[in-house]
């Protein structure tokens, strides 16, 4: 059974706007992405998950599925990812990720594809280190789509999903490779991140 236990986060104000928070690009602002739909990670949470996967990063091929502003996936880059995939539908989600690349100075090693997250699961034959799913809330997508991650996330990679924190996710997917397991949820609020770790 998966550990559920609340991130630890350092003492600091309720900062609304999106910064990179360490590595290359420290301190880089980041344009959010305007409408109701798209729910920024906020600071506190997003530093909580990359203390838990900082040593994993270097060189690192990271996908940021759903990746609104790309803030997760950009972090992931200024870390010393070696590669990034931005995935996003909305086409100003993918003009905001391209922008906010350049701003970092981080294009170079991104790609970014104004696609839907399942047609790319489906056709995806690359495999990922680190995988960050963060969709809309309330609609069960994660469940939905993790059988396709577990298929494309290389052995012992790592999958993190942001999620409310009623989101029901299974204990273990299975993939004809191998599959993924839950290993701990943290818990911050009203938000919920649960971890995989690729067999």
């Amino acid at each position: 059974m998966a550990q559920r236990m609340p991130l630890q986060f350092p003492k600091r104000g309720m900062d609304k706007s999106m910064r990179v928070i360490a590595g290359d690009a420290r301190g880089v602002r980041l344009e959010p992405l305007a409408g109701e739909e798209t729910r920024p990670t906020v600071d506190r949470v997003k530093e909580g998950v990359f203390s838990a996967i900082q040593f994993l990063i270097p060189g690192a091929m990271v996908l940021d599925l759903f990746a609104g502003s790309g803030q997760m996936g950009i972090e992931a880059l200024s870390r010393g990812a070696k590669g990034c995939v931005f995935i996003d539908q909305n086409r100003a989600a993918s003009d905001i990720v391209q922008k906010n690349l350049r701003a970092a100075h981080l294009f170079e090693k991104a790609r970014v594809a104004n696609t839907e997250a399942v047609s790319y699961l489906s056709t995806c034959k690359e495999q990922f280190d680190i995988l960050f799913l963060d969709p809309p809330y309330y609609q069960d997508t994660i469940a939905q789509i993790l059988p396709r991650v577990a298929c494309i996330t290389a052995p012992g990679g790592i999958v993190l999903c942001e999620t409310e924190l009623a989101a029901v996710l299974p204990q273990d997917v299975p993939c004809d490779a191998g599959g993924l397991h839950m290993a701990k949820q943290y818990r911050y609020g009203k938000v919920l991140v649960t971890k995989y770790i690729a067999d």
